[in-house]
């Protein structure tokens, strides 16, 4: 079992930042990678970022790359995601996630957390 809670959500105006944390607990030796991902309502769950615990493996999805930094604490069992640069189409539910593999699909994870709000204003 492993537990995941974010936290650091808010509401920004556009072109401001905000560094959302993941933190991890349980059996989280058994997961290889950690993701982000984000769902608006009324949209699919999109993948954002995701590395795997040794940082050798780090990926961004297109819309957020240049802006979005993903990074992780292994003493901590913390992840982060840095946003710079928040865009009004940023505006979502963002969710951490844990994988026992490396994959960008939202159904290849094994846990979830609860999720934290991002909401960007123009």
């Amino acid at each position: 079992q492993v537990q995941l809670v974010e936290s650091g959500g808010g509401l920004v105006q556009a072109g401001g930042s905000l560094r959302l944390s993941c933190a991890a607990s349980g059996r989280t030796f058994s997961q290889y990678a950690m993701g982000w991902f984000r769902q608006a309502p009324g949209k699919e769950r999109e993948f954002v970022a995701a590395l795997n615990w040794s940082g050798t493996w780090i990926v961004y999805a297109d819309s957020v790359k240049g802006r979005f930094t993903i990074s992780g604490d292994n003493a901590r069992n913390t992840v982060y995601l840095q946003m710079n640069g928040l865009k009004p189409e940023d505006t979502a539910r963002y969710y951490c996630a844990a994988s026992s593999g490396i994959s960008l699909s939202p159904r290849s994870y094994n846990y979830w957390g609860q999720g934290t709000q991002v909401t960007v204003s123009s």
